[in-house]
């Protein structure tokens, strides 16, 4: 075998490697993606920007969401003050030292401003010519407008398009707004946000150590007495690290596929834990098990779901 041939083998097994190194599901990103997703659809829909690039954008410049910037200031998309920025400022080193960069009071406020920043700077506009399902032209056309300085920004973005199938929702006609709503009132001085999950057609979250239903209602934007009152407790009561927190009344049953099956108690387990597991209103759990509210619950017990 010529040097040459080595030499072709060696770059087509880095060019491999790099690939592959891209291609690695990260569940911090999914995360992000789960918790924005609505927020991106909102501003396609709103500005004709598809929801792949801004959920790529966001994933990739706010580190999904764990940059000093995103902490700080909110600042998901990496935007810098410029000239035309009168509102809150937060710097740091970046091409420069000590940069300034915009900060917002939420998430949302970040979302809306990259969008207009896009869709009303001039360099930007000839993306706008391009079809919403064109996601590669559109980040190689940021790349060329000179968005960022990477030389490789422009195929990290489509990477993390198609390794989490963001393609998906720049055909989306709607979007929840629960999230959006949430990601407008979300206050959280640097703390990192719960993350929220949905399940039996409702959301939730796990509480932190520390935290308070006032505390999350804070962050929600949500009543706190809502919340205490959507888990059935006492709106003072303590909350322990790790419990669920649901965000909506929950539902009289668990979802379909537990009709023809139902859940064996555990040790440790109670009525009220298994209801909260399965997002089921506790009254509902005792109604379709015949059971009252004074039977003692045993290890390995059937209890239907719905």
């Amino acid at each position: 075998m010529t040097t040459r041939h080595y030499i072709l083998i060696a770059a087509l097994w880095l060019t491999t490697a790099s690939a592959g190194a891209q291609s690695v599901w990260n569940a911090r990103y999914q995360q992000y993606i789960d918790q924005y997703r609505d927020c991106a659809i909102e501003q396609m829909l709103k500005w004709k920007i598809p929801a792949s690039i801004t959920l790529a954008q966001g994933v990739l410049e706010s580190g999904a969401g764990q940059s000093e910037l995103a902490r700080r200031g909110n600042n998901h998309f990496g935007i810098k003050c410029h000239t035309s920025w009168t509102g809150p400022t937060v710097h740091r080193d970046d091409d420069a030292r000590n940069e300034c960069f915009r900060a917002y009071s939420s998430a949302f406020e970040s979302f809306e401003d990259h969008s207009r920043f896009l869709a009303t700077g001039q360099r930007y506009r000839q993306l706008f010519r391009l079809k919403l399902t064109d996601y590669q032209g559109w980040a190689h056309g940021l790349k060329a407008a000179g968005y960022a300085t990477n030389p490789q920004y422009a195929q990290r973005l489509i990477d993390i398009i198609q390794l989490y199938k963001l393609y998906q929702y720049d055909t989306a006609k709607s979007y929840d707004k629960f999230m959006t709503q949430r990601a407008k009132d979300a206050r959280h001085d640097g703390q990192p946000l719960h993350m929220i999950y949905v399940y039996n057609k409702n959301y939730y979250l796990y509480a932190r150590r520390g935290d308070t239903f006032r505390s999350i209602a804070d962050e929600i934007g949500i009543s706190y007495k809502k919340i205490a009152r959507y888990n059935e407790r006492g709106r003072d009561d303590a909350l322990q690290d790790g419990e669920i927190i649901w965000l909506k009344k929950k539902q009289k049953r668990a979802p379909k596929e537990y009709k023809h099956r139902g859940h064996y108690v555990r040790s440790g387990e109670s009525m009220y834990s298994i209801a909260q597991k399965y997002g089921i209103r506790l009254a509902s759990l005792y109604k379709m098990n015949h059971l009252s509210p004074d039977y003692t619950l045993r290890v390995g017990d059937e209890l239907r779901l719905r």
